[in-house]
Protein backbone atom coordinates (compact mmCIF):
# COMPACT_ATOMS: atom_id res chain seq x y z
CA UNK A 1 0.00 0.00 0.00
CA UNK A 2 2.72 2.32 1.08
CA UNK A 3 4.33 1.53 -2.64
CA UNK A 4 1.34 2.30 -4.40
CA UNK A 5 1.43 5.84 -2.67
CA UNK A 6 4.54 6.58 -3.30
CA UNK A 7 4.53 5.27 -6.80
CA UNK A 8 0.86 7.88 -6.96
CA UNK A 9 3.17 11.10 -5.58
CA UNK A 10 5.72 10.36 -8.16
CA UNK A 11 3.12 9.66 -11.05
CA UNK A 12 1.59 13.34 -9.55
CA UNK A 13 4.96 14.82 -9.18
CA UNK A 14 6.39 13.80 -12.86
CA UNK A 15 2.66 14.99 -14.21
CA UNK A 16 3.42 18.53 -12.27
CA UNK A 17 6.70 18.54 -13.53
CA UNK A 18 5.59 18.36 -17.24
CA UNK A 19 2.86 20.83 -16.80
CA UNK A 20 5.25 23.22 -15.43
CA UNK A 21 7.48 22.72 -18.22
CA UNK A 22 4.56 23.33 -20.67
CA UNK A 23 3.76 26.60 -19.03
CA UNK A 24 4.03 29.23 -21.86
CA UNK A 25 7.36 31.63 -21.77
CA UNK A 26 6.94 34.98 -21.68
CA UNK A 27 9.40 36.94 -23.91
CA UNK A 28 9.93 40.90 -23.74
CA UNK A 29 10.47 43.15 -26.97
CA UNK A 30 11.92 46.02 -26.64
CA UNK A 31 11.40 48.24 -30.32
CA UNK A 32 11.65 51.89 -31.02
CA UNK A 33 7.71 52.40 -32.26
CA UNK A 34 7.72 56.21 -31.11
CA UNK A 35 9.87 59.22 -32.86
CA UNK A 36 12.02 59.04 -35.90
CA UNK A 37 12.91 55.68 -35.65
CA UNK A 38 9.57 54.47 -35.52
CA UNK A 39 9.70 52.54 -38.84
CA UNK A 40 12.50 50.75 -38.33
CA UNK A 41 11.29 49.37 -34.90
CA UNK A 42 8.18 48.12 -36.85
CA UNK A 43 10.65 46.41 -39.33
CA UNK A 44 12.50 45.02 -36.45
CA UNK A 45 9.53 42.98 -35.16
CA UNK A 46 8.22 41.96 -38.08
CA UNK A 47 11.60 40.34 -38.31
CA UNK A 48 10.93 38.83 -34.83
CA UNK A 49 7.80 37.49 -36.14
CA UNK A 50 8.78 35.79 -39.14
CA UNK A 51 10.78 34.11 -36.81
CA UNK A 52 8.53 32.87 -34.59
CA UNK A 53 5.79 32.20 -37.50
CA UNK A 54 8.64 29.73 -38.72
CA UNK A 55 8.90 28.16 -35.34
CA UNK A 56 4.83 27.99 -35.16
CA UNK A 57 5.12 30.31 -31.86
CA UNK A 58 6.77 27.32 -30.05
CA UNK A 59 9.88 26.02 -28.88
CA UNK A 60 11.30 23.34 -26.52
CA UNK A 61 7.33 22.79 -26.39
CA UNK A 62 6.56 25.92 -24.25
CA UNK A 63 3.95 28.60 -26.54
CA UNK A 64 6.10 31.73 -27.05
CA UNK A 65 4.05 34.55 -25.27
CA UNK A 66 5.46 38.12 -26.61
CA UNK A 67 5.17 41.10 -24.35
CA UNK A 68 6.46 44.49 -26.17
CA UNK A 69 7.85 47.34 -24.75
CA UNK A 70 7.75 51.04 -26.95
CA UNK A 71 11.14 52.95 -27.06
CA UNK A 72 11.87 56.32 -28.52
CA UNK A 73 15.56 55.34 -29.30
CA UNK A 74 16.42 57.06 -26.07
CA UNK A 75 18.74 55.19 -23.23
CA UNK A 76 16.43 56.12 -20.79
CA UNK A 77 12.91 54.98 -22.75
CA UNK A 78 14.80 51.53 -23.58
CA UNK A 79 15.18 51.13 -19.46
CA UNK A 80 11.94 52.32 -18.49
CA UNK A 81 10.28 50.13 -21.17
CA UNK A 82 12.51 46.90 -19.86
CA UNK A 83 11.68 47.62 -16.18
CA UNK A 84 8.57 46.92 -16.71
CA UNK A 85 8.86 43.52 -18.63
CA UNK A 86 11.32 42.89 -16.38
CA UNK A 87 9.92 43.59 -12.78
CA UNK A 88 6.30 43.93 -13.57
CA UNK A 89 5.26 41.79 -17.06
CA UNK A 90 7.98 38.77 -15.74
CA UNK A 91 9.52 37.90 -18.44
CA UNK A 92 12.78 35.88 -18.70
CA UNK A 93 14.19 36.34 -21.89
CA UNK A 94 14.16 39.57 -23.46
CA UNK A 95 15.32 40.93 -27.18
CA UNK A 96 16.19 44.13 -28.25
CA UNK A 97 16.81 47.03 -28.31
CA UNK A 98 17.10 48.68 -31.90
CA UNK A 99 19.36 51.56 -31.04
CA UNK A 100 22.90 52.18 -30.05
CA UNK A 101 23.02 54.52 -26.89
CA UNK A 102 19.48 52.13 -26.09
CA UNK A 103 22.03 49.58 -26.45
CA UNK A 104 24.66 50.72 -23.76
CA UNK A 105 21.84 51.29 -20.92
CA UNK A 106 20.64 47.82 -21.63
CA UNK A 107 23.76 46.24 -21.08
CA UNK A 108 23.94 47.76 -17.96
CA UNK A 109 20.41 47.17 -17.07
CA UNK A 110 21.01 43.40 -17.46
CA UNK A 111 23.68 43.14 -15.04
CA UNK A 112 20.97 44.28 -12.18
CA UNK A 113 18.73 41.64 -13.74
CA UNK A 114 21.15 38.02 -13.52
CA UNK A 115 17.85 35.47 -13.96
CA UNK A 116 17.10 37.31 -17.32
CA UNK A 117 18.38 36.54 -20.77
CA UNK A 118 18.92 39.39 -23.06
CA UNK A 119 19.59 39.34 -26.45
CA UNK A 120 20.44 42.40 -28.77
CA UNK A 121 17.77 43.06 -31.51
CA UNK A 122 19.89 45.36 -33.88
CA UNK A 123 21.54 48.29 -31.69
CA UNK A 124 24.88 48.50 -32.99
CA UNK A 125 26.71 51.04 -30.88
CA UNK A 126 31.04 49.17 -30.29
CA UNK A 127 31.05 50.03 -26.61
CA UNK A 128 27.58 47.68 -26.25
CA UNK A 129 29.83 44.69 -25.96
CA UNK A 130 33.72 45.96 -25.88
CA UNK A 131 33.43 47.62 -22.87
CA UNK A 132 32.37 46.17 -19.84
CA UNK A 133 29.96 43.18 -21.21
CA UNK A 134 27.25 42.03 -19.47
CA UNK A 135 27.36 37.97 -18.88
CA UNK A 136 23.78 37.77 -19.51
CA UNK A 137 23.57 39.77 -22.82
CA UNK A 138 24.54 38.28 -26.21
CA UNK A 139 24.28 40.38 -29.49
CA UNK A 140 23.74 38.33 -32.88
CA UNK A 141 24.33 41.23 -35.06
CA UNK A 142 27.96 42.89 -36.22
CA UNK A 143 28.21 46.70 -35.01
CA UNK A 144 28.22 50.03 -36.82
CA UNK A 145 32.37 49.47 -37.34
CA UNK A 146 31.93 46.46 -38.66
CA UNK A 147 28.91 47.17 -41.00
CA UNK A 148 31.48 49.71 -42.01
CA UNK A 149 33.52 46.82 -43.23
CA UNK A 150 34.62 47.24 -47.21
CA UNK A 151 33.29 50.49 -48.07
CA UNK A 152 36.40 52.96 -46.85
CA UNK A 153 38.18 50.93 -49.39
CA UNK A 154 35.09 50.49 -52.54
CA UNK A 155 34.83 54.55 -52.05
CA UNK A 156 38.89 55.26 -52.70
CA UNK A 157 39.81 52.39 -54.49
CA UNK A 158 36.88 52.22 -56.90
CA UNK A 159 34.82 55.05 -56.74
CA UNK A 160 38.10 57.62 -57.14
CA UNK A 161 36.63 59.47 -54.17
CA UNK A 162 40.13 60.89 -52.08
CA UNK A 163 38.00 63.65 -49.85
CA UNK A 164 35.01 62.97 -47.80
CA UNK A 165 33.03 65.48 -45.30
CA UNK A 166 30.82 63.56 -42.90
CA UNK A 167 27.39 64.09 -41.57
CA UNK A 168 25.98 62.26 -39.00
CA UNK A 169 23.32 62.03 -35.81
CA UNK A 170 24.91 62.64 -32.65
CA UNK A 171 25.07 59.71 -30.78
CA UNK A 172 26.36 56.24 -30.15
CA UNK A 173 25.88 54.51 -32.89
CA UNK A 174 26.81 56.24 -35.65
CA UNK A 175 29.95 57.64 -33.66
CA UNK A 176 30.42 53.60 -34.10
CA UNK A 177 29.85 53.95 -38.17
CA UNK A 178 31.98 56.66 -38.76
CA UNK A 179 34.58 54.62 -36.56
CA UNK A 180 34.34 52.06 -39.06
CA UNK A 181 34.63 53.83 -42.35
CA UNK A 182 37.36 56.35 -41.35
CA UNK A 183 39.71 53.78 -40.25
CA UNK A 184 39.61 51.89 -43.68
CA UNK A 185 39.13 54.96 -45.85
CA UNK A 186 42.25 57.04 -44.26
CA UNK A 187 44.06 54.01 -44.05
CA UNK A 188 43.51 53.93 -48.12
CA UNK A 189 44.52 57.03 -48.77
CA UNK A 190 41.45 59.16 -48.21
CA UNK A 191 40.98 62.58 -46.37
CA UNK A 192 38.06 63.73 -44.39
CA UNK A 193 37.87 67.07 -44.08
CA UNK A 194 34.88 67.78 -42.03
CA UNK A 195 32.39 66.11 -39.67
CA UNK A 196 29.10 67.71 -38.90
CA UNK A 197 26.81 66.10 -36.07
CA UNK A 198 22.94 67.11 -35.89
CA UNK A 199 20.74 66.33 -32.76
CA UNK A 200 18.59 62.52 -33.19
CA UNK A 201 15.17 64.10 -34.62
CA UNK A 202 16.27 66.75 -36.55
CA UNK A 203 13.47 68.38 -39.06
CA UNK A 204 15.61 71.15 -40.22
CA UNK A 205 18.89 70.35 -42.02
CA UNK A 206 19.29 73.89 -43.75
CA UNK A 207 21.96 75.43 -41.72
CA UNK A 208 23.79 71.94 -42.38
CA UNK A 209 23.18 72.11 -46.03
CA UNK A 210 24.46 75.38 -46.49
CA UNK A 211 27.93 74.39 -44.96
CA UNK A 212 28.70 71.44 -46.05
CA UNK A 213 31.94 72.16 -48.92
CA UNK A 214 31.61 72.05 -52.38
CA UNK A 215 35.43 70.92 -53.05
CA UNK A 216 34.89 67.27 -51.47
CA UNK A 217 34.35 64.13 -53.65
CA UNK A 218 31.69 62.94 -51.71
CA UNK A 219 29.66 63.42 -48.41
CA UNK A 220 28.64 60.46 -45.69
CA UNK A 221 25.69 60.21 -44.89
CA UNK A 222 25.02 58.80 -41.31
CA UNK A 223 21.07 59.42 -40.99
CA UNK A 224 18.20 56.93 -40.76
CA UNK A 225 14.40 56.95 -40.60
CA UNK A 226 12.30 60.34 -39.95
CA UNK A 227 16.17 62.20 -40.51
CA UNK A 228 17.01 60.48 -43.61
CA UNK A 229 14.12 61.47 -45.44
CA UNK A 230 14.30 65.21 -44.57
CA UNK A 231 17.51 65.41 -45.30
CA UNK A 232 17.06 64.26 -48.37
CA UNK A 233 14.06 65.98 -49.27
CA UNK A 234 15.37 69.34 -48.04
CA UNK A 235 19.37 68.61 -49.87
CA UNK A 236 16.98 67.73 -53.23
CA UNK A 237 15.13 71.17 -52.67
CA UNK A 238 18.39 73.27 -52.18
CA UNK A 239 19.58 71.39 -55.70
CA UNK A 240 22.27 69.22 -53.98
CA UNK A 241 24.34 67.27 -56.16
CA UNK A 242 27.46 66.06 -54.73
CA UNK A 243 28.01 62.40 -54.85
CA UNK A 244 26.64 60.67 -51.45
CA UNK A 245 27.92 57.82 -49.97
CA UNK A 246 25.60 55.58 -47.28
CA UNK A 247 25.49 54.63 -43.71
CA UNK A 248 23.92 51.01 -43.35
CA UNK A 249 20.89 52.70 -42.28
CA UNK A 250 20.53 55.73 -45.05
CA UNK A 251 20.17 53.56 -47.22
CA UNK A 252 18.25 50.63 -45.59
CA UNK A 253 14.54 49.38 -46.83
CA UNK A 254 12.95 51.85 -44.23
CA UNK A 255 14.34 54.86 -46.27
CA UNK A 256 14.31 52.99 -49.49
CA UNK A 257 10.75 52.50 -49.35
CA UNK A 258 9.68 55.46 -47.88
CA UNK A 259 7.28 58.07 -50.04
CA UNK A 260 8.04 60.77 -52.48
CA UNK A 261 11.23 61.00 -54.58
CA UNK A 262 13.62 62.44 -52.56
CA UNK A 263 14.76 58.89 -51.89
CA UNK A 264 15.63 58.29 -55.93
CA UNK A 265 18.61 60.64 -55.23
CA UNK A 266 20.28 57.26 -53.60
CA UNK A 267 20.16 55.69 -56.92
CA UNK A 268 23.99 54.65 -57.19
CA UNK A 269 24.67 55.65 -54.13
CA UNK A 270 27.47 52.84 -52.26
CA UNK A 271 27.30 51.73 -49.18
CA UNK A 272 27.73 48.44 -46.49
CA UNK A 273 26.03 46.83 -43.81
CA UNK A 274 25.08 43.47 -42.87
CA UNK A 275 22.66 42.66 -46.06
CA UNK A 276 22.39 42.62 -49.77
CA UNK A 277 19.07 42.83 -50.89
CA UNK A 278 19.88 41.52 -53.97
CA UNK A 279 22.20 38.47 -53.07
CA UNK A 280 21.28 35.13 -54.81
CA UNK A 281 21.91 33.18 -51.62
CA UNK A 282 19.47 30.52 -51.26
CA UNK A 283 19.01 30.97 -47.58
CA UNK A 284 18.93 34.98 -48.13
CA UNK A 285 15.75 34.21 -51.03
CA UNK A 286 13.99 31.94 -48.64
CA UNK A 287 14.30 34.06 -45.52
CA UNK A 288 13.09 37.00 -48.06
CA UNK A 289 9.57 34.53 -48.87
CA UNK A 290 9.53 33.87 -45.50
CA UNK A 291 8.91 37.55 -44.62
CA UNK A 292 6.72 38.31 -47.26
CA UNK A 293 4.84 35.24 -46.64
CA UNK A 294 3.99 36.00 -43.14
CA UNK A 295 2.75 39.50 -43.85
CA UNK A 296 0.77 41.35 -46.15
CA UNK A 297 2.34 43.34 -49.11
CA UNK A 298 0.36 46.60 -47.60
CA UNK A 299 2.02 45.85 -44.15
CA UNK A 300 5.89 45.51 -45.09
CA UNK A 301 8.34 46.58 -47.34
CA UNK A 302 9.63 44.71 -50.74
CA UNK A 303 12.39 43.10 -48.80
CA UNK A 304 13.03 42.88 -45.54
CA UNK A 305 15.11 45.63 -44.02
CA UNK A 306 18.66 45.48 -41.54
CA UNK A 307 16.48 46.14 -38.39
CA UNK A 308 14.04 42.86 -39.45
CA UNK A 309 17.00 40.91 -39.92
CA UNK A 310 18.64 41.33 -36.58
CA UNK A 311 15.28 40.74 -34.98
CA UNK A 312 15.01 37.68 -36.93
CA UNK A 313 18.35 36.27 -36.31
CA UNK A 314 18.35 36.92 -32.55
CA UNK A 315 14.91 35.40 -32.35
CA UNK A 316 16.27 32.49 -34.13
CA UNK A 317 19.39 32.01 -31.59
CA UNK A 318 16.84 32.14 -28.63
CA UNK A 319 14.62 29.65 -30.08
CA UNK A 320 17.33 27.12 -31.13
CA UNK A 321 18.68 27.05 -27.46
CA UNK A 322 15.31 26.79 -26.25
CA UNK A 323 14.45 23.93 -28.28
CA UNK A 324 18.23 22.65 -27.48
CA UNK A 325 17.03 22.79 -23.52
CA UNK A 326 13.67 21.79 -23.96
CA UNK A 327 12.34 25.00 -22.51
CA UNK A 328 13.98 24.70 -19.40
CA UNK A 329 15.59 27.79 -18.00
CA UNK A 330 16.14 26.69 -14.83
CA UNK A 331 19.66 26.97 -12.59
CA UNK A 332 19.59 30.59 -13.99
CA UNK A 333 19.02 29.77 -17.36
CA UNK A 334 22.52 28.35 -17.65
CA UNK A 335 21.96 25.60 -20.11
CA UNK A 336 20.16 27.99 -22.31
CA UNK A 337 23.17 31.11 -21.96
CA UNK A 338 25.67 27.87 -22.70
CA UNK A 339 24.07 27.30 -25.56
CA UNK A 340 23.70 30.74 -26.89
CA UNK A 341 27.45 31.14 -26.48
CA UNK A 342 28.69 28.08 -28.32
CA UNK A 343 25.82 28.05 -31.22
CA UNK A 344 26.92 28.48 -34.82
CA UNK A 345 23.93 30.27 -36.44
CA UNK A 346 23.58 29.60 -39.45
CA UNK A 347 21.87 33.19 -40.47
CA UNK A 348 20.30 34.32 -44.03
CA UNK A 349 22.90 36.76 -43.67
CA UNK A 350 25.91 34.08 -43.29
CA UNK A 351 27.23 32.49 -40.69
CA UNK A 352 27.06 34.29 -36.88
CA UNK A 353 29.27 33.69 -34.09
CA UNK A 354 30.34 34.61 -30.71
CA UNK A 355 33.67 36.13 -29.56
CA UNK A 356 34.44 35.86 -25.91
CA UNK A 357 32.53 39.37 -24.85
CA UNK A 358 29.14 37.62 -26.77
CA UNK A 359 29.65 39.84 -29.48
CA UNK A 360 28.89 38.50 -33.15
CA UNK A 361 31.63 37.27 -35.62
CA UNK A 362 30.06 37.84 -39.19
CA UNK A 363 29.50 38.72 -42.94
CA UNK A 364 29.58 42.39 -44.40
CA UNK A 365 27.88 43.46 -47.63
CA UNK A 366 29.37 46.35 -49.74
CA UNK A 367 26.28 47.19 -51.84
CA UNK A 368 25.25 50.14 -54.54
CA UNK A 369 21.35 50.68 -54.66
CA UNK A 370 19.96 50.06 -57.90
CA UNK A 371 16.35 50.45 -58.81
CA UNK A 372 14.36 47.28 -60.08
CA UNK A 373 12.04 46.81 -62.64
CA UNK A 374 9.50 47.24 -60.84
CA UNK A 375 10.38 50.42 -59.43
CA UNK A 376 11.24 49.62 -55.77
CA UNK A 377 14.80 50.45 -54.74
CA UNK A 378 17.12 48.05 -53.66
CA UNK A 379 21.24 47.04 -52.35
CA UNK A 380 23.02 45.73 -55.07
CA UNK A 381 25.50 43.53 -53.82
CA UNK A 382 28.88 44.20 -54.99
CA UNK A 383 31.38 42.78 -52.38
CA UNK A 384 30.99 40.46 -49.22
CA UNK A 385 33.44 40.07 -46.79
CA UNK A 386 33.64 37.10 -44.28
CA UNK A 387 34.26 36.88 -40.74
CA UNK A 388 34.52 40.53 -39.53
CA UNK A 389 35.17 40.54 -35.89
CA UNK A 390 34.79 43.61 -33.60
CA UNK A 391 38.69 44.60 -33.61
CA UNK A 392 38.05 44.89 -37.42
CA UNK A 393 41.48 42.16 -38.18
CA UNK A 394 43.48 45.00 -36.06
CA UNK A 395 45.42 43.55 -33.30
CA UNK A 396 43.69 44.25 -30.08
CA UNK A 397 46.34 45.92 -28.47
CA UNK A 398 46.46 48.36 -31.14
CA UNK A 399 42.90 48.91 -32.01
CA UNK A 400 42.12 49.70 -28.11
CA UNK A 401 44.92 52.30 -28.68
CA UNK A 402 43.14 54.14 -31.22
CA UNK A 403 40.26 55.00 -28.72
CA UNK A 404 36.38 54.59 -28.39
CA UNK A 405 34.02 56.22 -31.01
CA UNK A 406 33.21 59.80 -30.53
CA UNK A 407 32.74 62.54 -32.30
CA UNK A 408 36.13 63.01 -33.42
CA UNK A 409 38.04 59.52 -32.88
CA UNK A 410 39.39 58.26 -34.85
CA UNK A 411 41.79 60.73 -36.09
CA UNK A 412 42.24 60.03 -40.21
CA UNK A 413 45.23 58.88 -40.79
CA UNK A 414 46.82 56.21 -42.72
CA UNK A 415 48.23 53.80 -39.80
CA UNK A 416 47.89 53.27 -36.20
Amino acid sequence: MRFNYLTSISVAALLAAGAAQAEPLKVGVLATLEGTYTVLGEDGVRGLKTALAEWKDTAGGREIELVIGSTDASPDSAVRAARKLVEQDGVEIVIGPLSGSEGIAIRDYSKTQPGVTFLNGISGAQETTYVTPSDNFFRFNTDGAQWSTGLGDYVFNEKGYETVATVGEDYSFIYTQVFGFALEYCAAGGEITERFWVPLGTKDFGSIIAALPDDVDAIYLGLGGGDAVNFLNQYQQAGGEANLIGGSIMVDGTVLSSKGSAKDALIGVPSSGPQADTWDDEKWQTYVKSYQDTFPPDQRFPSPSLLATGYYNATTAAMSCLEQVEGDLSDGQAAFRSCLTDLTLEAPNGTIKLDQNRQAIGSNFVTEVVELDDGTLANKLVKKVDDVNQTLGIEPEKFASIGLPSRDVPVCKKSY
